[in-house]
């Protein structure tokens, strides 16, 4: 299997495709301003404390305050906060960790209002984005996540990844970071660090120290609250960091300063892999060009069709999405129902392991799979369902078939469900129902254009239109193309854009930025 990554950066927001096997399996698309990532530290203060649900509602800069709980405080939270206030009490000179005391975890089932009081300042991490009308979800725990390692102050630990089978080498990664890590830290030996030399260990060792002594130090400095003390990377490299693997073929960016930020991560963790990052500088939008565009139309949306005529009916609510599995006009199988319900469904189980990850939908999934009778074919579906699970990075835990024919499934949630609404509503009528002749549709183009060069003086502009209308304008020797450039200078390109409904269009400046040319126009 192959992976390749697509990054598309435009001015307001930037979007990650992950394909494996030219076939699109996770998408991730944010503002370039968003914040509330997972993985920020806030300096915040405590807001409200809830006794009844042994937690606390903390102001980390959020329309609606973040939440933390008793037991997300932390065995730690002691020495933190007593670190905390020796960091505050001097903004001079900064505290070294290493000579804070360690203090007595706190009781497993003590209360949060014995522990804080409101107007309290404390140092907080975000572990679940905003989602609906809930705020983010906070932890005092913090950690530093890198490729290899996660560093955690106070925890003062080394642990090893479960996955890695091998006692030796378990021994060998812990004695190893058992003799580099520095006082009042622990440390978590990730996957992907088996094998690895102590030089690679160390390196990123210190880059994760680098990014607590920042985070503190912009703590130490910080005059007015809430203040962002640690910015998770750039959704880019932070996919990176846990997806990357040798499958990797090839990474292709359209931006250099992502380009160069990308380049030089990967040099960092893999330096005879650098070359992999490319930089694109083709006409066509980047997602058009890796036929990625056609994929997040096709795989978003209500239904999704995937086999012979069969298709999933996904509708997600605030407490759970629910998936209906339907066989549709599938011509029936010779062998008979069973087998034909069966070999739906499983159809089923492959596509909804990838609309799982590609939407990153979480919390409770409830399948309406069509019912079968034998009990070997629902052990089968059950274990097919698992064996795709089996790619998946988020937590998730599978139920058998019940008797209703529905199968559970919880999924980790940490951000909201990508949803990407793929109905396009109409540009030239804006939902009227009646537009103007679509035969004039090129003569409001070239008006457009003949406002912009001689009204506005712009010169040199690129005009994104439907692919259809794009071959229409460009067919010919003299073509409607070459007739604009003559009449309005050669600073004009035409570029096809799958985006575009059909009679749409977007015209964009030399840097990139929109140009808004769009007007709607009463139809009588």
């Amino acid at each position: 299997m192959t992976s390749e990554l697509v990054v598309d950066v435009q001015p307001k927001e930037i979007s990650i495709a992950l394909l494996e096997d030219k076939n699109l399996v996770e998408f991730q698309q944010e503002g370039r301003s968003a914040s509330f990532s997972v993985g920020n530290i806030y300096l915040g203060r405590v807001k409200k404390l809830m006794p009844g649900l042994n937690a606390c509602f903390v102001d980390v800069g959020h329309e609606r305050d973040a939440f933390l709980h008793y037991l997300d405080l932390g065995p730690q939270f002691h020495s933190y906060q007593k670190y905390l206030k020796q960091v505050l009490s001097n903004r001079k000179k900064l505290y070294p960790i290493s000579k804070a005391t360690s203090l007595p975890d706190i009781d497993k089932e003590g209360s949060i209002s014995n522990i804080l009081q409101s107007g309290q300042e404390v140092m907080v991490q975000i572990v679940k984005e905003p989602i609906s009308t809930k705020g983010p979800r906070l932890t005092c725990e913090l950690s530093f996540a890198g490729r290899y390692l996660v560093l955690m102050p106070f925890n003062d630990k080394v642990s090893v990844s479960q996955k890695i089978k091998s006692s030796e080498e378990r021994t060998r990664l812990k004695q190893l970071l058992q003799s580099i890590k520095p006082k009042n830290f622990g440390i978590i030996v990730r996957t992907v660090a088996e094998g690895k030399r102590v030089a690679e260990l160390d390196a990123e060792l210190k880059v994760l120290l680098k990014h607590w002594e920042e985070s503190i130090t912009k703590v130490q400095k910080a005059t007015k609250l809430p203040a962002l003390a640690y910015e998770e990377t750039s959704r880019t490299v932070a996919l990176l960091r846990d997806l990357f693997s040798p499958s990797f073929e090839n990474i292709h960016i359209n931006d250099e300063t992502v380009f160069n930020e990308v380049k030089d991560y990967v040099t960092l963790i893999a330096p005879n892999r650098a070359n992999i990052v490319k930089l694109y500088t083709g006409k066509l939008p980047i997602f058009d060009n890796f036929a990625i565009t056609k994929q997040i139309k096709s795989s978003f949306g209500k239904t999704i069709s995937y086999k012979n005529g069969a298709y999933l009916i996904i509708e997600h609510t605030e407490a759970l999405h629910v998936v209906d599995v339907n066989s549709g006009n599938r011509s029936k199988s010779n062998t008979g129902q069973e087998a034909n319900a069966l070999d739906v469904n499983l159809g089923a189980a492959d596509e909804l392991a990838r609309q799982l990850r590609l939407r990153d939908m979480g919390g409770i999934i409830v399948v309406d799979f069509i019912d079968m009778n034998l009990a070997e074919n629902r052990q089968k579906l059950y274990e097919r369902m698992c064996q795709n699970m089996q790619k998946d990075r988020a937590k998730h835990n599978i139920l058998p078939l019940s008797k209703f024919g529905l199968m559970q499934i919880t999924r980790q949630r940490v951000r909201p469900a990508m949803d990407v609404n793929t109905a396009e509503t109409c540009p030239t009528c804006f939902g009227k129902g009646t537009i103007k002749p679509s035969i004039l549709f090129t003569d409001t183009l070239e008006s457009k254009i003949d406002y912009l060069v001689n009204k506005i003086g712009i010169k040199r502009f690129t005009l994104h239109i439907h692919p259809y209308i794009a071959a229409y304008v460009n067919q010919g020797f003299f073509s409607l193309k070459r007739q604009w450039q003559m009449k309005y200078g050669f600073g004009i390109k035409v570029i096809p854009s799958q985006k575009l409904a059909f009679l749409q269009y977007e015209f964009y400046d030399p840097k990139g930025e929109e140009i808004d040319m769009k007007e709607e126009i009463e139809i009588k």
